[in-house]
């Protein structure tokens, strides 16, 4: 049983070894001669005007999340789908049910107006 992670403790041991030793070239070859232009942040060709500290409303958050949140739900209707045949009638109740309370939850998110950007 033991020789079966063999391979296993060999790869931990290369990468081991292998992460600091290459941080350590990469830091050998470089050049050090950091100045204030290559200091400065690079937007896209055009130069920075601002703080790239700018604030964001709370409102752009909750977007976010709610997005990452529903998205995050609908991957669940992949394996749903390669599967349906094998999951029968119970799969798609079970199905209808999830999407029910998903699209309850939309609605409701809806009207509390949190997907409204201004």
């Amino acid at each position: 049983m033991p020789q079966n992670y063999v391979p296993a403790f060999l790869f931990i041991a290369v990468v081991g070894i292998l992460i600091p030793l290459t941080l350590v070239v990469v830091r050998v070859i470089r050049t050090q001669s950091p100045n204030k232009i290559k200091l400065m942040p690079y937007e896209c060709g055009i130069d920075p005007f601002a703080s790239a500290r700018g604030r964001y409303t709370v409102r752009f958050y909750i977007i976010a999340i709610l997005f990452v949140v529903f998205d995050v739900e609908t991957i669940f209707l992949f394996p749903w789908a390669v599967k349906f045949k094998a999951l029968g009638l119970y799969g798609l109740i079970e199905m209808l049910v999830f999407l029910g309370i998903l699209i309850v939850g939309y609605i409701w998110i809806w009207k509390k107006g949190a997907l409204e950007w201004v």
